[in-house]
């Protein structure tokens, strides 16, 4: 064979192997997305609340986010997170008249049943601190999933200069236990608790229904591979690095919402 020929035969050999692995990628890339899509509605299925609520509180939470930082001073630092129609409010502000208008313009939404003012007077927390909540978060959210005879799905985990809150539909027993697992997580220095609570019968119907939701909303077999799962590298049968139980409490910082207001 020529020189020639052989150039000619590794130019097509090349070609035809990037195509094929473009295709692929393309294919993966396809399927990728309806699996997201198809864990998305999973999520959706198991979480207590009706999809009406878990709209109206997406829509909630930007709302005030955009209200309250056209409205509150630039050094202002304010978190808002909306559990069924429940709002939490975290982060630092600069005085008593800041925290007490973040919670006035989240009162002047629509259909906010409880607010939890959980902002504190001092200075805005540095940039190190927040990375530690969000490493915090997935301490406590990896925790929760390892605990047995609880879904960690019932449970949003918001973390604030080392404390962490608790919000979810959840029964008593459920929550203690959340919040046990909570207050174990090195780095936690409180754990408040902010929890709506149901009574054991309502879980059930709730589990009850989750199971007979849509193929696309239910739980894939443990024997198939799920895009989009924590890799198996991450997840090892040791169990957390321990520490002495933080102190739980409940928030005292709750207060009335104003469901019958119309936004401005």
């Amino acid at each position: 064979m020529s020189v020639f020929r052989v150039k000619k035969t590794l130019v097509r050999t090349v070609l035809v192997v990037g195509f094929a692995a473009g295709l692929s990628a393309t294919l993966q890339g396809c399927f990728l997305a309806v699996a997201g899509a198809a864990g998305g509605g999973a999520l959706v299925a198991t979480d207590r609340r009706t999809l009406g609520a878990q709209t109206e509180d997406r829509e909630m939470q930007v709302k005030a986010l955009a209200q309250i930082s056209q409205n509150l001073p630039d050094n202002a630092h304010v978190n808002v997170t909306v559990f069924n129609r429940r709002v939490l409010l975290t982060g630092e502000v600069a005085g008593d008249v800041s925290k007490q208008r973040a919670e006035s313009i989240v009162r002047g939404l629509n259909n906010v049943n409880t607010i939890v003012n959980e902002l504190a007077i001092m200075p805005a927390s540095s940039f190190s601190s927040r990375t530690n909540d969000t490493y915090l978060e997935t301490r406590v959210k990896t925790a929760l999933i390892a605990e047995k005879n609880i879904s960690a799905n019932n449970f949003k985990v918001v973390a604030e200069r080392g404390s962490l809150y608790l919000m979810g539909l959840v029964t008593m027993d459920e929550g203690n236990r959340g919040a046990d697992v909570a207050s174990r997580v090195p780095g936690v220095t409180q754990v408040v608790k902010v929890f709506q609570y149901i009574q054991p019968q309502e879980a059930a119907a709730a589990a009850a229904a989750a199971a007979t939701a849509p193929v696309a909303a239910s739980q894939p077999d443990a024997s198939t591979p799920t895009v989009g799962a924590i890799p198996d590298s991450s997840v090892s049968s040791r169990p957390l690095d321990q520490q002495a139980p933080a102190p739980v409490s409940n928030s005292n910082a709750v207060h009335p919402g104003n469901p019958k207001a119309t936004t401005p």
